[in-house]
């Protein structure tokens, strides 16, 4: 996981260093490391992809991709590997710059030339596949990492505020643990904590069941539907996993070769005719049979 500020990073820092100092979208109204932070409540942002092409060399990754993502909804977008979805997902967060087409968030376009885009007040937090924990720090201090580095609020309310997210994930009393002491499951509901912490508005999962057992990724998605009874943000996974995407998704997008081939709710999804559709559904590995 990581957060998003309104304070980007020095030119020439690149992807690494903003992955170190965290992402998490606009959150301070003036700029000012000194305005203090509501993490009393979120809000569900809506997201409008209209025509996003990305190349890397000659290779066509995203191919004209137009998506609407409504405000507070749980969104899955999935399909088989090398389609795209993750490119899509880090330009939703600005890890990756389109090489045409734009991305709104509340109708404001995030890549708009500088100067002309105008602010959004909106946080997000990214979950990635690999969890993104470190080693060197406790449970604890993983959750509270950027509340600390940062200075958003004094340590009692931190501390508070990492008691609270590690009880939304069902890992009370964990504090103390070292990663390396935690099980795959653990460290990915540990990181949601760590996303949550900051209480985004708009949440992302990478492959979130990548590397988990059947019985873990069914811990894991019942964690998300617990946390959308609680929150109002928006959430969107991207996930190869159909039978994950189809439990907790409120609509699923499905994508092939860079495009969007189909959207609606899990029944629709299911019931459709599109043959890539079909194919990517009714396999025997996924133990989906049609109607």
């Amino acid at each position: 996981m990581f957060l998003k500020s309104s304070m980007e990073p020095k030119e020439g820092e690149g992807i690494f260093a903003k992955l170190m100092h965290g992402l998490v979208g606009s959150i301070f109204h003036d700029g000012s490391p000194d305005t203090l932070i509501d993490l009393s409540d979120t809000r569900g942002v809506s997201i409008t992809i209209e025509q996003l092409n990305k190349y890397f060399g000659e290779k066509h990754v995203l191919k004209g991709v137009t998506l609407q993502i409504h405000a507070g909804e749980t969104f899955s977008i999935i399909g088989p590997s090398g389609t795209g979805k993750s490119v899509l997902l880090k330009h939703i967060v600005k890890l990756e710059r389109p090489d045409s087409g734009e991305i709104f968030i509340d109708e404001h376009p995030i890549y708009a030339h500088e100067g002309k885009a105008a602010p959004a007040n909106y946080r997000y937090s990214m979950v990635f596949q690999s969890s993104a924990l470190f080693n060197s720090l406790t449970v604890g201090e993983n959750v509270g990492l950027w509340l600390r580095e940062k200075r958003v609020c004094k340590e009692k309310r931190i501390r508070e505020i990492i008691r609270e997210k590690l009880g939304m994930v069902g890992l009370e009393g964990s504090e103390e643990l070292k990663t390396s002491e935690l099980s795959g499951g653990m460290k990915k509901r540990v990181a949601i904590a760590r996303s949550l912490a900051m209480n985004p508005d708009l949440i992302l999962y990478d492959e979130p069941t990548a590397e988990l057992d059947p019985v873990t990724t069914d811990e894991l998605a019942n964690t998300i539907l617990r946390l959308k009874q609680s929150t109002k943000n928006t959430t969107i996974i991207v996930t190869h996993d159909l039978n994950f995407a189809l439990y907790v998704s409120d609509r699923i997008a499905m994508m092939h070769g860079g495009t969007i081939v189909g959207v609606g709710t899990p029944a629709e999804i299911k019931a459709s005719d599109d043959p890539i559709i079909k194919g990517f559904i009714y396999t025997t590995t996924k133990g989906i049979k049609g109607d």
